[in-house]
């Protein structure tokens, strides 16, 4: 999903949860929707540390063009790959941000809730590029796909 697609989203979700919630405040409100869509740096983060690039431009430049890579090959061989490990997706951050929210302070059950939002909008819109789920556990992840500069070696 676009991330233009998950602030829009966030924002929305985070406006019902105040509603609902009105005693998470304006802070609860901003913390839900930040992390409703920044969750995503870790695309970023990747990307950047992989290519030891930098620039915000040029990094978001070169995920839009290794997504579109990855969406050229037919939808079998694609299933197979996965351009890198978004290490804030999965349940293994999810569990130690409920443990924080637990141990260390509320907030932490507030960034959940963002970044819970955040994954079920990627669950739900990932069958329409793949024929499987992703991004439920990094560690998984990690060890299951083949990484996308393994496209080349298979030619």
């Amino acid at each position: 999903m676009y991330p233009k697609h998950h602030v829009i989203l966030g924002f929305i979700f985070s406006l019902i949860v105040f509603t609902i919630f009105p005693q998470i405040g304006f802070l609860g409100f901003s913390i839900i929707f930040l992390s409703s869509f920044l969750i995503d740096v870790d695309h970023y983060l990747a990307y950047a540390l992989k290519h030891n690039e930098w620039n915000i431009k040029k990094v978001i430049n070169g995920n839009f063009a290794m997504s579109k890579k990855l969406l050229s090959l037919p939808r079998k061989k694609r299933n197979k790959y996965y351009g890198f490990v978004a290490f804030f997706h999965g349940i293994e951050v999810l569990l130690i941000l409920l443990i924080l929210a637990i141990f260390v302070s509320p907030i932490f059950l507030l960034i959940l809730t963002g970044f819970l939002f955040h994954e079920t909008l990627d669950t739900l819109h990932q069958p329409t590029y793949w024929d499987r789920i992703d991004k439920l556990s990094s560690i998984y992840d990690y060890f299951k796909f083949k990484k996308l500069k393994d496209i080349e070696d298979e030619k």
